[in-house]
Parts: C-alpha cells; structure tokens; sequence
C-alpha cells in the first residue's frame, strides 16, 4: 500500500492525483458516473472503518453491492482505487476551504479562517486524518517525501487566494505570495505531521491566535 500512497503524490504522468484535486476544484469538476461514486462510497467507508491494509476488493464490492469484477472493470488495482478515494477526499478538502474563507470579512480574517479550516478538515477528515493518526507510516512519507510536490500544489492554491487579494485591492503589491504561500503551507503542514505539546489542534481558538501572531503579519511585506 505505500506504493498508493506515493503514487497519490507522485504518479508516472505529469501531474499528482493532489494536484488533479485541487484542478478539480477550482474547476468545478463534477464526477457523473454514478457507478463509480457508488463504489468510491463503498470504499471509503471500508477503509475508515478497517483501514486500507486490511482492506480487500472484495470488502469494498460487498459494501457497494456490486460484483468485484465491477469493482476491477472501474478500477484495475487496489492501488488505483486507494489513489482515488484519497484524491476525491483532498478535493473534498479544497471544497470546503473555498467555502469557509468566503465567511470572512478581511484578507486576515480570511488566513485566520483558512488556517483553523485546514487543520480541522483533514485532520477531521475520517480517512485522511484516520491514516495520519492511525497509519502514519502510509500517509505521512508521502506527504514528506516527495520532493515537495505535495507542498508546492497546496502552495499553488493559496498562492492563488493570496494573489485575488492582490486584484482586490486588500493587500500589498508588493505582496510576494509565492513565498507567503511557501511559509503559510509549510506551518500548516508541520501541525498536521507532528503533533503538537504546546498548542491543541482540536482547539480552534488556540489554532486561530497563532494564525494571527504569526500568519497574519506576513500579508504585510517588510
């Protein structure tokens, strides 16, 4: 399984199943097979009740109440349908970050709200935060060891969110939000890999107050 795993970050083609999420969601980009969400459904479910080792395909087509040649006709590996499952939770994941900055008011209060959204998602999440906690073996290299593909495609993204606030008018120019996405991202991605002794991650208002001590002064360029 850790070869899924990897392969979700970094695949044989030009671009990651993460990176193919985030696409997705900026895009809007609808699956309409019903079929196949029908066994992504049945997958998921299996795997954060057992787990994906202990996984089979013939588990998730019991679920899905399909044959498992049905399962294989829509996904030939185990490999491929663990890869899918995972991406349709990151776009999930995207999704829900889009929504919840729309809530606030100002560029700081909306890398506030980011912040605290992030970490709640995944680390909520119950298969992406399941395998970070449980199977940390699987996800978490992944995540780290991937010549930092995984962090430059979630960089991208806020880098993006940053540079509409550069079109509105509601920060600096001047503002480099390549590297203001760099340092943002790679906070965020340091709680979700290494647990904290000092701050509480369930916390959200904990979560929000380093966001404003540390994240939101960086909207400022020196």
């Amino acid at each position: 399984m850790e070869s899924a795993l990897s392969g979700l970050m970094t695949p044989s083609d030009s671009e990651s199943l993460l990176e193919r999420a985030y696409l997705d969601a900026v895009e809007q980009v609808d699956d309409t097979d019903e079929l196949r969400a029908r066994i992504l459904d049945a997958a998921y479910d299996q795997f954060c009740r057992m787990g994906i080792r202990r996984s089979t395909m013939e588990d998730v087509a019991r679920r899905a109440k399909v044959s498992r040649i049905t399962v294989y006709r829509r996904f030939a590996t185990k490999d491929a349908l663990v890869e899918h499952v995972v991406r349709r939770e990151f776009r999930r994941y995207f999704d829900r970050f889009l929504i919840d900055i729309e809530q606030a008011g100002t560029p700081a209060d909306r890398v506030v709200l980011g912040f605290v959204s992030s970490l709640r998602a995944i680390r909520g999440n119950p298969l992406i935060g399941g395998l970070i906690s449980a199977e940390p073996d699987l996800l978490v290299p992944s995540m780290v060891a991937d010549g930092g593909r995984t962090l430059a495609t979630v960089r991208q993204f806020v880098a993006g969110q940053l540079r509409r606030e550069q079109h509105a008018g509601h920060v600096s120019a001047d503002l480099n939000t390549d590297l203001v996405a760099e340092m943002m991202v790679r906070v965020s991605a340091s709680f979700l890999a290494t647990p904290s002794h000092i701050i509480d991650l369930d916390d959200d208002e904990q979560l929000a107050a380093v966001a404003r001590q540390f994240l939101v002064p960086m909207l400022t360029p020196p």
